[in-house]
Parts: structure tokens; sequence; C-alpha cells
């Protein structure tokens, strides 16, 4: 019998692991081509140099530490198409931050590593970690406020993120349980953000009601919460640049608010 090749191995590995390397590019880069190049150029990198996963890490923070590497030596999102629209807005509210708070954030709110494994990713230290968050939180929330609406049919759920989203400074415009609820509720109060569960009270689509929304409001930076997140970051569109993994932590639904409301233009926010 012959051995299992090793690196057809890793290839399923990472494989498995790209869904979520995908997520994190396009929230941190805030759009889905810009991240989904920042992903194939780590793929790209790796089948010539595999040593990143020699290091003794896990594969998944191996994939993610060469991804940095692409991403800090690039300096700038690699064949992304001129910015415009709320992709110009986003690259200039990014180049007021703080460098990689953003990075760290994201890493510890969203795909929820340990602070040590966030040091091994950006080859730095625990310390240094812990103040990139801290100052990451208090830069994103400060940075804006708006309103927000919640798609969500279970009742519990929808008033936590109503608490959490009211405790952050912003506006609850209304919550809706169903697609006609939320297309309802989105023409009478226009929302700046939408959080929005992907299976709703009567069987429909919270993604199905989202796309409706948006084609007639045009672009609105949208959270979607689901507990299969691999279903959403297929590789087709449309695809969310944010997704929040259920059950959620408070942690993590303040890190994607902040996060998606510092994409949107300040001059259209108002409560």
């Amino acid at each position: 019998m012959s051995q299992a090749d090793p690196s057809s191995n890793l290839s399923v590995v990472v494989a498995g692991l790209l869904p979520y390397l995908r997520r994190y590019a396009r929230a941190l880069t805030g759009g889905q081509k810009s991240g989904d190049a920042y992903a194939a150029a780590t793929l790209e990198a790796l089948l010539s140099d595999r040593s990143v996963f020699e290091m003794g890490f896990t594969p998944k923070v191996s994939l993610f530490r060469a991804f940095h590497m692409i991403w800090t030596s690039t300096g700038a999102p690699v064949e992304m198409e001129e910015a415009t629209g709320p992709a110009a807005r986003a690259q200039s509210h990014l180049a007021r931050l703080t460098a990689n708070t953003r990075e760290a954030l994201l890493l510890h709110t969203i795909e929820e590593f340990s602070a040590e494994d966030i040091a091994n990713i950006m080859d730095s230290d625990t310390d240094e970690v812990a103040h990139l968050i801290t100052v990451a939180r208090r830069e994103m929330e400060d940075s804006i406020s708006g309103r927000v609406m919640v798609i969500e049919d279970e009742a519990i759920i929808a008033m936590d993120l109503q608490d959490i989203v009211a405790d952050m400074g912003h506006l609850v415009t209304g919550v809706a349980r169903t697609h006609t609820e939320a297309v309802a509720l989105a023409a009478k109060e226009h929302p700046d953000l939408i959080l929005s569960d992907i299976q709703l009270a009567d069987n429909s689509s919270g993604v199905e009601a989202v796309t409706e929304i948006l084609k007639a409001a045009g672009e609105i930076p949208v959270i979607f919460i689901t507990a299969f997140p691999e279903r959403l970051l297929t590789g087709e569109r449309p695809e969310p640049a944010f997704v929040i993994t259920k059950p959620y932590s408070e942690e993590q639904v303040r890190s994607a608010v902040s996060q998606a409301m510092f994409f949107s233009s300040t001059e259209t926010l108002k409560v």
C-alpha cells in the first residue's frame, strides 16, 4: 500500500480552512474582491513555499501567518480595481487607523484566536497584541454612529442584539422577523447598517431579504449571523464581508458592527 502524499493532506486541510481565511480577508479589506485577491495570493505563495506549516503552529495559525506575510509585504491591495464609492471611503478610513490594530481586533473577535496565536500570526508578542486590540476597539467605536436594522426571528437574540447596538451609541430602527417585514421596515426606516439572520420565522431567507433591500436602497453594510458561515463563503456572489458565527459573543457583535459601520460614509450616517 502506498503512503499518502503529505502535500495532498495539507491541501485538504487548507481547503477546509479557506472559508475562514476569506472571511477574515474580506473583513480586513472591506470588500470581497480585494479580500479574495489577498487569499488567492496567499495560496499562490504556498505553492512554492510551505515552510510556514513546519514551524510548530496549528494549521489555521500557519495559514493566517502566511496570509499576513503577504499582507504586510504588499502595502496595498493585491490586484484590486481602483476604489470608488464605499471602497474608496473604506481605504480613506483605514489610512487613519493606528497600524496593525484592525488586524489584531479581527483575529481576536471574529476568528477567535488567542493572544498567543495572534502574536504568532503577526510575528509580535502577546503584550503588544493586547495593546493593539484595546486601541482598535476605541478607534472603531468612536469613529461613527448610525441607524441599525435587525432581521432576526428569535425574540431573545433580537433583544440581545438591540441592547448591544444601542449600548454602542447606535439607533435601532426596528426588528423584522420575516422577509416581508424586513423589506417593509427598510423602506420605512432607511438603515445605515443591517444585522441579519439567515433563516427567518416563515422559513424565508434572510439573504434574499437583504438582497431585495439592497436593490432598492443601494449599498448598505450588512452583517450576517449564522451557525454555518461556510455556507455563505462559497466563492459565489454576492458574499458578505462580515459574518458572525452562532453562538456569538457580545465582543464579536461589537467588533463586527464597528468594522461594518466604519466602512460606511460618515456623510450619510444620521441618527
